[in-house]
């Protein structure tokens, strides 16, 4: 029964992401109260992340470490580079830029590998990109984030250094040896984390969007049309510059699945404690794009 639930909240996820955007809209005093939560909620997928992560899921980071590289590298210069011209290109407002930016300075999206094996992609290769990305950022993100937004506003790297440890890193690293010291425990809560993530996640959207309101509706198109195109070069790329490293095709897939959908989620968390509601908006319509970009070009890959 808990494995068709948690099959049913996967493959119904854009479902909850709209439902828990029109409940932000239509209560958003009472969801705004939530934004202080979302850290905790973020906490709760890494925590889940990191009770799912298997020694497996790195071996091909030895068996083929090329393929492992380039997409965690495409990754890391492709979104925030495109988010820093894409902000000028715009002339987006300093807290809009903000937001933008945080989104394309975070990694990996967890639901990518999902994504990865609907597209028929290098499922392995998806995971591992994930991993090791996700590992590398308490120290890449705030890096980034600061090279790429400090002109907008200030920006403190030591302390966001230290939140995306608080919510990435040490909730995997609890989950890894919940795992060590738990394996029974741990496979048996396996089949209950996708509905815990499709929950949390929900409710993160659903905060930002009531506690943001008036400026979605303000500022809303242009979010939206920026985050489209910000995807759009994330997918187009990472495919493009993967087939010029000459990957084979299901690793073509998997890194340009890899390099468009981002761990959103956190930037999300990182603008609601460090800059304004204003900022989480766009990590929250990203959530909500990649949702559905992510299916239709896996759809599309898998008839292909």
């Amino acid at each position: 029964m808990l494995r068709k639930v948690s099959r049913f909240a996967t493959n119904t996820f854009l479902v909850w992401m709209l439902v828990a955007a029109f409940i932000g809209f239509v209560f958003p005093n009472e969801l705004a109260k939530l934004s202080g939560w979302v850290p905790y909620l973020l906490g709760i997928v890494m925590l889940g992340m990191g009770l799912t992560i298997k020694p497996q899921d790195f071996k091909i980071v030895f068996q083929a470490p090329r393929a492992v590289i380039i997409g965690v590298i495409l990754q890391y210069t492709i979104m925030p580079i495109a988010t820093y011209l894409i902000a000028k290109l715009f002339h987006l407002p300093a807290e809009v830029a903000i937001g933008v930016i945080l989104v394309g300075c975070c990694p990996g999206g967890t639901s990518s590998n999902v994504m990865s094996y609907l597209a028929n992609a290098n499922v392995a290769l998806s995971v591992a990109i994930t991993s090791v990305s996700t590992l590398l950022a308490p120290f890449i993100t705030p890096f980034l984030i600061y090279l790429f937004a400090h002109q907008w506003l200030h920006v403190s790297f030591m302390s966001v250094f230290w939140s995306v440890v608080q919510v990435i890193l040490i909730p995997i690293l609890l989950g890894l040896i919940l795992q060590k010291l738990f394996r029974n425990l741990a496979e048996k809560t396996a089949h209950v984390l996708p509905i815990v993530s499709v929950v949390s996640i929900s409710l993160i959207l659903a905060s930002v969007v009531g506690g943001s309101k008036s400026q979605i509706l303000e500022t809303g198109l242009l979010i939206f049309v920026v985050v489209v195109l910000h995807n759009v070069v994330g997918y187009t790329l990472g495919y493009t510059l993967a087939k010029v490293f000459k990957l084979k095709r299901p690793d073509k897939k998997a890194v340009s699945i890899e390099v468009g959908m981002q761990n959103s989620g956190l930037a999300v968390s990182l603008a609601t404690v460090h800059f304004s509601p204003l900022a989480a908006v766009p990590g929250a319509v990203f959530s909500l794009v990649h949702n559905i970009s992510g299916p239709i070009l896996a759809k599309y890959w898998n008839k292909r």
